[in-house]
């Protein structure tokens, strides 16, 4: 879509001062998707340069904000990192464009990279245009439907996932309405080598859900946990699923991770 609001694109390299009217552009798959006419310029970070995953001394991995779908796809052969890629249900054009930063900060429910990225105890680091940066955890970023912890003029720099949660063990389930439809809950369960299980709740919630349990947990004790842990007012509703059976196949996906992982 063409947005005829916008009077300048600016080289993300050259950029000095945010005005309002500004705005991030990375992969643009959702900015180019439907009106905005708040916006005059578009600060572009195409050719900005950063490095797309980097492998950290640790052991972890840092995600750079502009690294695609298809980069990351290509960049690992952890099976979680694909089912979360697939999860876009996207065209090979959406793959190429679409970015992990852009993911997180539409922060819309059925975002898969929230998922990965929250599953794995992902850090965000956040920049100002002044170049004051901050972390905070991706489970704290997004904090609503199409809401996140953005401050004006932020941008998001990259997400790092440390080691220990790269070596966990992983289960994940997804459901949609239809066959090859919008996500309507996706959870990640995960399990460290000290036996804690850790269950990270998407598209069913407004934003990410984590339950964590320091033992063997029995299918009443995990029902009765996500019924704590998500209150009635944060289930979603949009037409890809009412909030009762979002949390209906919550509890029946949830209780097929705790029988795998367990």
């Amino acid at each position: 879509m063409d947005l005829n609001t916008i009077a300048q694109v600016c080289d993300a390299r050259e950029f000095r001062e945010w005005r309002p009217g500004d705005a991030w552009l990375g992969g643009g798959t959702y900015l180019f998707s439907e009106p905005q006419p708040h916006l005059r310029r578009l600060i572009d970070l195409s050719r900005i340069g950063w490095t797309p995953l980097r492998r950290l001394p640790d052991g972890g991995l840092e995600i750079a904000a502009t690294c695609t779908v298809a980069e990351l796809f290509r960049s690992t052969e952890r099976e979680l990192f694909r089912q979360c890629c697939h999860a876009f249900l996207a065209s090979f054009k959406i793959w190429n464009m679409a970015t992990v930063g852009g993911n997180l900060c539409n922060a819309l429910p059925a975002g898969p990279m929230i998922s990965l990225t929250a599953a794995l105890d992902g850090v965000c680091l956040l920049q100002s245009p002044a170049g004051v940066r901050r972390r905070l955890p991706v489970l704290e970023f997004v904090t609503g439907a199409g809401e996140n912890a953005l401050r004006d003029g932020e941008l998001l720099r990259s997400i790092t996932l440390p080691a220990a949660a790269l070596d966990r063990r992983t289960a994940f389930r997804q459901a949609s309405l239809y066959g090859h439809g919008r996500s309507g809950v996706l959870i990640i369960g995960t399990r460290d080598r000290a036996g804690v299980l850790r269950l990270t709740i998407t598209a069913s919630t407004t934003r990410p859900i984590r339950i964590r349990f320091h033992y063997r947990p029995g299918a009443d004790e995990l029902r009765s946990a996500v019924d704590h842990a998500v209150p009635e007012h944060m289930w979603f509703d949009d037409i890809h699923g009412l909030p009762r059976w979002r949390r209906q196949m919550t509890l029946l996906l949830a209780e097929q991770i705790r029988r795998e992982l367990v």
